[in-house]
């Protein structure tokens, strides 16, 4: 939901260019990890890490995983508590869903109605053991997804063609050097939309064949590229400049076209169900890699269920607490975004190809590997010192 904002700082015409890198850089590296597990007979993540740098790139490879989604979840949850309870964006407030339906209660606040959420739905769906088991409900997200999708467009097209939205930018909008050094904020954010690779190897250790996994890595990655295009495409051209970090903010009022009112409560809904059902597949990974840390030497976890449940209940409480006090989805991805994301996606992949234990990289695998690292750190390093130049500027503005 933040993609729209990305093309809102860097324009349409480079935002859809960089969607589109982002996605045949991600279909590589995890093409590598696939690649290089078989070599080295790693049947997790952490394990191919192991298998090329020790024990070391293992922890350091699992803390990434585990910061990264944390951060996923709590901007989930964020979204959630935005979209049911209403948000406050330079002081003005964007009504939720809940608020309109049933007016400003304390049983419509954030905090109550993302305590409910995750007792009743997270809970259960967060306690299953196999990943297996999230099948239809991973189906079902992403039908909600294009539906999201089709119903942002429909609205668009017709505002368009009435004449009452414009083209929007094609460009970026560079008024001073600050404007300049905020476009690469926008990284963290187009990582952590194709961040994947956590769940490869659950899933393949699943399948009945795993020489099935590169086609459905393929087909996986180019429907979260279409959804993602369409979504950022649609959702610039619908609100131009007035996008928000979290578009989903932007269907609360009069669309001004006829149903407006309905229809933004169905675009807004059906996202919020299909995060709900995204946010198990996310926890699943983040569960292992966390026992992983903790408990390395411990039988697997789904045969200990006292282990299973206090880790359960120990990640989803931190979770919510943190979704109740970061202030907004931008924050948060840029935090994690910049760092344990661009970790997990694309340094590690590269590093384990260049460290090539099994020797079976190819020159095109170190050229890409060089290339991933570079492009990672150096714009991750931009986006990071952009965030504490523009969190000082906005702070010495405030003093003064």
């Amino acid at each position: 939901m933040a993609l729209p904002e990305t093309l809102k700082q860097l324009g349409m015409v480079p935002g859809l260019i960089f969607i589109v890198l982002a996605a045949m850089l991600t279909e590589k590296s995890v093409e590598i990890i696939l690649r290089f597990s078989k070599a080295s007979k790693a049947t997790s993540y952490s394990g191919l890490a192991c298998d090329a740098f020790g024990s070391a790139g293992r922890t350091l490879l699992q803390f990434c995983i585990v910061i990264n989604n944390v951060g996923t979840l709590v901007v989930y949850m964020i979204i959630i508590g935005d979209v049911l309870s209403g948000s406050t964006s330079d002081g003005v407030h964007h009504s939720g869903v809940m608020e309109e339906w049933f007016g400003q209660y304390w049983w419509t606040r954030r905090s109550f109605v993302l305590l409910l959420t995750t007792l009743f739905v997270f809970a259960p769906l967060i306690s299953f053991k196999r990943v297996d088991s999230l099948r239809y409900t991973s189906a079902l997200s992403v039908a909600l997804a294009v539906v999201f999708v089709v119903i942002t467009a429909g609205i668009a097209i017709i505002k368009l063609i009435n004449g009452s939205i414009g083209i929007p930018r094609l460009m970026p909008k560079l008024v001073d050097q600050a404007s300049f050094w905020r476009l690469f904020t926008v990284v963290p954010v187009l990582v952590t939309a194709y961040i994947c690779h956590h769940n490869v190897h659950p899933i393949e250790n699943e399948l009945k064949d795993s020489a099935q996994m590169k086609s459905i890595v393929r087909t996986s990655i180019t429907l979260c590229t279409s959804v993602y295009l369409a979504t950022s495409f649609f959702g610039f051209l619908l609100f131009g400049d007035q996008t928000m970090d979290d578009i989903l903010s932007n269907f609360d009022g009069s669309l001004g076209i006829p149903y407006g009112l309905l229809l933004n409560d169905v675009v807004r809904v059906s996202y919020v169900v299909h995060l709900m059902l995204v946010f198990p597949i996310v926890f699943f990974s983040l569960r292992l890699n966390v026992d992983g840390l903790v408990f390395h030497h411990a039988i697997p976890i789904v045969y200990d269920n006292r282990r299973f449940f206090s880790i359960t209940a120990t990640l989803i409480s931190f979770i919510f607490v943190g979704a109740n006090c970061v202030p907004s989805i931008w924050d948060a991805f840029q935090f994690t975004g910049a760092t344990a994301t661009v970790s997990v996606g694309y340094i590690f992949p590269a590093a384990i190809a260049l460290r090539d234990t099994h020797g079976i990289a190819t020159k095109n695998d170190r050229l890409v590997s060089w290339v991933m690292i570079l492009l990672a750190v150096s714009s991750s390093s931009v986006a990071i010192c952009s965030d504490i130049y523009s969190s000082f500027i906005s702070s010495r503005g405030v003093d003064t």
